[in-house]
This record gives structure tokens, C-alpha cells and sequence, in this order.
């Protein structure tokens, strides 16, 4: 495990809408925005809870859409393709760190997924969000073992990555905590604004929930938290046919931000409905003032009283028992 020797790293935010349903074209997007990214100086770039092809947002409408989920199978993207090869080719070639939310398509069963590519273009890491969300059940499959491992050395130091709301559980975030990343990928779908005392909907799951998930996570594990959400236009709306439906029925959703290790905000909102990139400079000395009050995996901490035990070993659909 290494640190990097960087004391200042220029991070790249993404706050943007997909072309809903459509491999290619946010594949080619995405090359784009890493091309964007880097010529204004960024060092690392992150994208969304299923960037490709879109978040199912329509699972909140309706449960079931025989159509929409046999398109969402067929433009989910696979780890071995030559999509997620032009992706990492434009890592390399504009010499950025990836941070990469997506469909993952596995023989026709698909995962919320993550992806770390370094900047000479390698995959360092791939992982699966360990149990989708309520209705993300009827689209989305579980993790293996290995998303456990989420968090890798990169020319910028350690960065890892979850989604959504892996950051309400308690134990999943204390083992990413253990890992001792410095910077954070919190991947998120579009998200709104809460309606107030006559909002029947949950303040959890609102922009304003989300934003005290990602200040909280800060100050927990003491690293930078790249708080990354979606965009949702009209046009995504009308594809879905999420009009009438509990949530992501308004164009919007967009709420990208950039937290200290101490939880204080350090970029500037966008409009929701506005597409574009948030940037910050992280001081990475920063992370040791922090940490010289508290480490929630140090100094701070009481093993003898408190520990976490992990299941880490998989088990597979087809296995071979003669080791046993």
C-alpha cells in the first residue's frame, strides 16, 4: 500500500446526462469529457451510478418494462470489449486517471458496476455495487467478494470508489475506511431536491441527504469525497416514460461536489439542470491535519473492543471442491 508523493492533485467532477440507452454514443461522450477534463489540467476524472447506458430510471415508474430492460441488457457495457477499450485508450492518451460508473453486462445479467483505470490506460480495479437498491433488485444482480477490494494505488494516491447508497452501511464503509483511500468516488444517479414537510418521498435519498452522506464519509475516513451525480433532461424523461413516476420525473438531478477531509465544501454547485465539470486542487497535506485529530482506523479506533469481520471468499455458481 503507497501514498502518493503529490501534494496537490487537480480532480475532475463530471455533472452530465448520458445518451439514455445508447452504448456508443456515451462511450464516445465519455472520451470526450476525459479529453475535456484533461486539457483544463485534471488529473483524475469521475462519472456517475451507471454513467453507461443511463440509471434505469424508469424501475421507480414501473417495475417491470419487458422493452426498456431488453434495450438496457443490449447497451450495458462489457468489461472485455472494445468499448472499455476505447474508454482506456483515452485514458492513456490524455493521461488521466478514470473513476468509471457503469452497467456491466455478464453473460446477459448486468451489475452496478465501477471501474479504476489508471492513467496509462490499465484497469486497476473493477467492482459491483454488494446489493443494489430496492427496485434496482428487478434489473440488477449482487457482487462477488472482489468489489470488497474497491479501493487501488494510481499516480495520484489511493482512490477508491462506491455507489449510491453503499455510504448508509456502516460496515462496507468502514472496511473502504481500512483500505486507506485519499480520495473517494461517491457515484450517484440523478438527485433532487427535497420537497419539504409535505415531500412524502425520503430526505435520504434527496440531493440534500446525499450531500450529508458525502460530508459525513469525509470526515469519517479523513479523504477527499468527488461527490458525482447525473444529469436527467426532458429528453431522458420522455425515453423512459418516468413522467408520472415517484421520482426522476422533472428534468434536473444534477448536484456534483468536491468535500475536504474535514467535510467543508470546495467547489462551486452548477444549476441541476446544467451539464458541465466541477474542478477543485486537493492539498493532500490536508488529509494528515485530519488525521492528527482523529483516524477512525488508528489512532482513533478500539480493535480489541470494536473489529469488523469479512466473508471474503466467493461463492461462485460452478466451483471445483477437490482442494477442500
Amino acid at each position: 500500500m503507497t501514498t502518493s508523493k503529490l501534494s496537490q492533485v487537480r480532480v475532475a467532477v463530471t455533472q452530465a446526462e448520458p445518451v439514455w440507452l445508447d452504448l456508443k454514443a456515451t462511450v464516445d461522450k465519455t472520451c470526450k469529457i476525459i479529453a475535456e477534463a484533461a486539457s483544463n489540467g485534471a488529473q483524475l476524472v469521475t462519472f456517475p451510478e451507471c454513467w453507461i447506458p443511463g440509471y434505469p430510471a424508469w424501475i421507480w415508474t414501473r417495475c417491470v418494462d419487458q422493452e426498456l430492460h431488453s434495450r438496457y441488457i443490449q447497451s450495458s457495457l462489457k468489461i472485455s470489449s472494445p468499448e472499455m477499450t476505447q474508454i482506456c485508450q483515452s485514458a492513456k492518451e490524455n493521461n488521466i486517471v478514470v473513476v468509471l460508473g457503469f452497467s456491466e453486462n455478464i453473460h446477459d445479467s448486468l451489475y452496478i458496476s465501477q471501474a479504476i483505470i489508471s492513467d496509462t490506460g490499465s484497469i486497476l480495479t473493477t467492482r459491483k455495487k454488494i446489493k443494489a437498491t430496492h427496485m434496482e433488485r428487478t434489473v440488477f444482480g449482487d457482487a462477488f467478494a472482489e468489489s470488497l477490494d474497491s479501493v487501488v494505488d494510481t499516480s495520484v494516491g489511493r482512490v477508491g470508489a462506491l455507489s449510491c447508497w453503499e455510504h448508509i452501511q456502516p460496515l462496507l464503509k468502514y472496511h473502504t475506511y481500512a483500505q486507506r483511500e485519499a480520495i473517494h468516488v461517491a457515484a450517484w444517479p440523478p438527485l433532487f431536491e427535497f420537497g419539504g414537510p409535505d415531500d412524502q418521498s425520503l430526505f435520504s435519498m434527496s440531493r440534500e441527504g446525499t450531500i450529508a452522506l458525502a460530508r459525513t464519509y469525509a470526515i469519517e475516513s479523513s479523504s477527499f469525497v468527488l461527490h458525482t451525480t447525473a444529469v436527467l433532461s426532458q429528453d431522458g424523461i420522455d425515453k423512459m416514460r418516468t413522467e408520472t413516476g415517484a421520482i426522476m420525473n422533472s428534468p434536473g438531478g444534477g448536484n456534483s461536489a468536491i468535500f475536504g477531509p474535514d467535510g467543508r465544501l470546495l467547489s462551486k454547485h452548477l444549476p441541476p439542470t446544467e451539464e458541465g465539470i466541477v474542478y477543485a486542487d486537493l492539498y493532500m497535506h490536508d488529509i494528515h491535519k485530519t488525521k492528527a485529530f482523529v483516524d477512525v482506523v488508528g489512532h482513533y479506533s478500539r480493535p480489541d473492543l470494536l473489529w469488523l469481520g469479512v466473508g471474503s471468499r466467493d461463492r461462485r455458481h460452478v466451483r471445483d471442491d477437490k482442494g477442500e
